[in-house]
């Protein structure tokens, strides 16, 4: 009896199907993340904040730099933690969340390292004003059409801890944005 109610696990089209998930679950066990150290290990490298030590030094340094160019001249800080500095004055539209802009803009680190640039590139980009990271998204809807302005943008107003491309997770970014013409949406 129950040889027949198991019998189907021996026709070896089964077998088949039964060794092929294994292999595939064994495959997928190996390449998930391991788990190394002790429940205290990982509270002391700030699990309770989501971050690695890595990221965590990333952090505290992008967030130390901040709160130093917060103290700059000429140096505006937005209750959401957003800096920005006016290098020109524009006098045209401001653009709402749904217009779409041709904007400018050359993107750097902290360091100076230039990780993104239209300007180099010789070609503006246009978008969406709501279809970018909140950081550009907020300064954009204060900005007029000329203004050129420098952005100082946290982690958590760009691309957070998840970071793309060449961007890495929990980034300061730094922007020099300008707005050349707003099209409403």
């Amino acid at each position: 009896m129950c040889y027949d109610a198991f019998s189907f696990l021996f026709r070896p089209i089964t077998m088949l199907r039964v060794a092929s998930i294994f292999l595939l679950l064994t495959a997928l066990i190996s390449c998930s993340p391991k788990q190394s150290g002790t429940a205290q290990d990982a509270a002391s490298a700030g699990a309770s904040t989501g971050f690695t030590t890595e990221e965590k030094s990333v952090t505290s340094d992008g967030l130390a730099w901040l709160a130093e160019n917060a103290k700059q001249e000429g140096i505006v800080v937005t209750d959401s933690g957003l800096q920005y500095m006016v290098i020109d004055s524009g006098d045209g539209a401001t653009p709402g969340p749904t217009d779409t802009v041709l904007t400018h803009y050359h993107g750097t680190f902290i360091g100076g390292e230039v990780f993104d640039s239209s300007v180099d590139r010789g070609k503006p980009l246009e978008f969406q004003v709501n279809r970018v990271i909140s950081g550009w998204s907020a300064a954009l809807q204060l900005m007029q059409e000329g203004d050129k302005w420098k952005l100082f943008v946290p982690p958590k107003l760009g691309y957070g801890d998840r970071g793309t491309g060449a961007i890495p997770g929990n980034t300061v970014l730094i922007f020099e944005v300008t707005l050349l013409k707003v099209g409403k949406g």
